[in-house]
């Protein structure tokens, strides 16, 4: 996986993200590409539309759910990581 997609995923788990176009702010990426990674995330079951007069609220599935709750621990754990070999070379 991508950090963006990575990104996108974990983003949804936001309580202020809700749309596609907060997804691709908070990502820092096109809104086009927000879309069709998004797409591309609901023909794999990870999220799912929800149609709200206009606009399309986009929520997480539970398998998205799982999905984005295990990449936020990934990323914590090299964190980690990267903080112990800084410490250990000296580094800050």
């Amino acid at each position: 996986m991508h950090a963006k997609p990575v990104r996108m995923l974990t983003a949804l788990r936001l309580d202020d993200v809700q749309y596609a176009t907060q997804v691709s702010k908070y990502v820092d990426c096109t809104y086009s590409h927000t879309v069709k990674v998004l797409d591309m995330f609901k023909d794999l079951g990870l999220v799912k539309f929800e149609k709200k007069g206009r606009i399309k609220v986009v929520r997480l599935t539970d398998a998205g759910q799982d999905i984005a709750h295990d990449f936020e621990g990934l990323s914590r754990k090299f964190k980690r990581l990267s903080n112990s070999v800084r410490t250990a070379l000296g580094k800050k």
